[in-house]
């Protein structure tokens, strides 16, 4: 239906697990050196680069070393199994400069899992194989083997990677990636990755089993960075402030099934980034924030010394959590000081809506095109065979490990399989709209693999032509919430050639088949993918499943 209206660089960082609202002017020279006082630029770059379509190319190679374990962790006090990598929650930060190359070996050392480790968000421009998704873009990485991914960071801010395979996101694999370049707005200290995840004290493939047959759980808890209370046990997340400066905090929301809002008492504020994109600052005192999502915050340390509660509270709207009030950090002003606050929370209105989109404006300027293709895609629930399974446009996704949709169009057996859900796009740097509308009373962070897209409409109710869409400068990012009972227009160009993973960020109901793939540009994949060593790696993954009886009991990613 038609609608109308990586090149290795020579320098090399070897590093072992971890490594050491006015609108802005219409362009900057390029014209300084980086600094606290200065973000704005970045030696040669700045703010006004097309990081789309023009980046630095450093010569410098950020090499990392990841397994996967199998272990135990106490996160909040309650011991229970998890996966880790390199055995910390969460896994080691990945660090590199806008325009490095970022080389990544990951062994996969537990017992019996095979893995993917996906870098979410980052575009993979004409990099498809290493976007990490087994059943999609590799074979998964079988115990005992090896797999290396290796990509340029084309775009600044920051991000997180976790793993694709099945639910071991949620069960621990996963951390952060922070990408150095320019920032929309000045700040003192960068104070890092700040993941904000719900918490279950059996193991997220055990309560999948509740999810499927009965819905969506209950859990447990929810973690800061890792860590939190729960009755006598655990203890707070710190974070110290230094008074009469402003600190940069990178928010990621990893978790499995909830939509938290974020605040610090009696601190504003200023959001500068969404999802790897600047955006012109605003401030606010209490951040929507949904699954997969990502917010870049600058809070000035200007209150009065002493302790502030750090909140990360659950949506009722939208999530189910036994420790709802008591997901807490505490900021401090004095390192030493171990009072505990007393301040009170910001008053907010219970949701699961994205910040509002007026206040979402990238910095860098673009336009969505009027002359599109158009698709609709329905989003329903309904059992089979007694367990829960999400459909799109009637269709719920199942995919094979043994059979990725990468290695099927390099050897030209691309019969795909109605379940598989396979949407071709075909021409290069053609405008696609995707209309995504549910009746069901939950909302849905949508995320699209291999790009940004432009948020055109969002809202409660039916989509229809009469529906007005934002087409100058509309919100970028790579995750946004499909609204309960409502819909959700996104647009993005077909400028990158591979099989890119669209699907619901919510663990479960990804694993009950809410999801789909484009294959674009099938002519030009070939030419940008390593056939042996996609082969080999399904080799080592057929010989095992084979001989341990692995059958796959989800939707495949």
């Amino acid at each position: 239906m038609r609608f109308l209206p990586a090149l290795l660089a020579s320098s090399l960082v070897l590093i072992s697990g971890v490594s050491a609202a006015p609108q802005p002017p219409s362009s900057l020279s390029k014209r300084c050196t980086y600094s606290s006082t200065d973000r704005a630029c970045w030696g040669d770059y700045d703010l006004s680069t097309d990081y789309y379509t023009e980046s630095p190319d450093t010569g410098v190679t950020r090499e990392y070393y990841f397994e996967l374990v199998n272990t135990t962790a106490a996160l909040d006090g309650v011991s229970r199994n998890v996966l880790l990598v390199n055995g910390t929650f969460p896994g080691p930060t990945i660090y590199a400069d806008w325009g490095d190359t970022v080389v990544l070996h990951l062994t996969n050392g537990l017992s019996n899992n095979g893995t993917g480790l996906h870098f979410h968000g980052i575009r993979q421009n004409y990099t498809n194989q290493m976007d990490g998704v087994p059943s999609i873009t590799q074979c998964p990485t079988a115990p005992g083997e090896s797999i290396t991914y290796t990509w340029k960071a084309t775009q600044y801010g920051h991000t997180w990677y976790h793993s694709h395979f099945a639910l071991q996101a949620w069960e621990g694999v996963l951390g952060g990636i922070i990408i150095n370049g320019p920032a929309t707005a000045n700040y003192d200290n960068d104070m890092g990755i700040m993941f904000l995840n719900d918490w279950t004290h059996a193991t997220a493939d055990q309560v999948y089993l509740s999810a499927e047959s009965s819905g969506p759980p209950t859990l447990d808890n929810g973690l800061l960075n890792g860590t939190n209370v729960y009755g006598d046990l655990g203890s707070r997340f710190n974070m110290t402030f230094t008074e009469g400066e402003s600190h940069r905090i990178r928010l990621v929301n990893g978790a499995i099934d909830t939509h938290f809002k974020f605040m610090i008492d009696d601190h504003n504020l200023t959001v500068i980034a969404m999802d790897l994109v600047p955006i012109v600052p605003y401030t606010t005192t209490v951040l929507s924030i949904g699954m997969g999502q990502r917010y870049d915050v600058i809070v000035n340390a200007t209150e009065t010394a002493g302790n502030y509660w750090m909140r990360a509270i659950p949506q009722i709207a939208c999530s189910d959590n036994d420790n709802a009030d008591n997901i807490k950090g505490i900021v401090k002003y004095d390192s030493s000081d171990s009072t505990e606050p007393t301040t009170s929370a910001y008053t907010y209105t219970d949701s699961c809506d994205d910040e509002d989109v007026s206040d979402l404006v990238p910095y860098l300027s673009k336009d969505a095109s009027t002359d599109s293709v158009e698709d609709d895609f329905a989003v329903t629930v309904g059992k089979s065979n007694n367990v829960f399974k999400w459909y799109m446009a009637a269709t719920t996704f199942v995919a094979e490990w043994a059979d990725p949709t990468l290695l099927q169009v390099l050897e030209d057996s691309t019969n795909f399989t109605t379940s598989s859900h396979v949407i071709e796009l075909d021409t290069a740097d053609e405008w696609v709209y995707f209309i995504i509308e549910t009746t069901q009373s939950v909302p849905h962070p949508i995320h699209l693999h291999g790009h940004d897209f432009f948020i055109l409409a969002q809202g409660s109710g039916t989509y229809s032509s009469s529906v007005s869409l934002s087409l100058i400068n509309p919100p970028r990012r790579d995750v946004a919430m499909l609204p309960a009972s409502g819909y959700l227009v996104i647009a993005f160009q077909t400028d990158n050639p591979g099989a890119w993973l669209m699907h619901c960020h919510i663990g479960w109901h990804t694993s009950e088949g809410f999801a789909l793939q484009l294959v674009e540009r099938y002519s030009e994949i070939a030419a940008t993918t390593d056939y042996d060593t996609l082969n080999s790696t399904c080799a080592a993954w057929t010989s095992y499943a084979t001989d341990n009886d692995i059958v796959a009991d989800d939707s495949g990613v």
